[in-house]
């Protein structure tokens, strides 16, 4: 198992203890300790997602694949991760209503990213058939 694993749990688990202590007092420093934590975790793992960004470039380039297609996968893999990042804090601070349109948000610009790939592949379906 990957240390890095346990210090992302350790820090969730540590945070997670601060933030209901902290609730108890004063309810929005709770929240505040989510984000900070999001943004730790996040922080740590930039190396690994920078390291997976490239080994995907690589691959691409060598099936000559349109680097259109990987940036749109990219952007909606990092839109997803967002979407729910910020739906998820919404939810901690009680706001269940912000983070479902957050979620139909995102859905949305993903959908919007996709169209001009599905419209391209349905074109190569039409030009196969007689």
């Amino acid at each position: 198992m990957s240390i890095e694993v346990l210090q992302l749990v350790g820090i969730g688990l540590i945070a997670a203890v601060i933030a209901v202590v902290l609730r108890q007092q004063k309810s929005e420093l709770g929240i505040y300790i989510s984000i900070a934590t999001g943004f730790v975790i996040f922080m740590m793992i930039m190396g690994r997602l920078v390291s997976v960004v490239g080994i995907l470039n690589n691959l691409a380039r060598q099936a000559n694949m349109d680097s259109m297609h990987l940036s749109v996968v990219l952007k909606v893999i990092g839109i997803a991760y967002i979407t729910e990042y910020g739906s998820q804090i919404c939810k901690d601070a009680g706001e269940s209503a912000i983070a479902s349109k957050i979620e139909l948000g995102g859905k949305l610009i993903i959908l919007s990213l996709t169209v001009p790939i599905l419209a391209a592949l349905l074109e190569i379906i039409l030009q196969i058939l007689p």
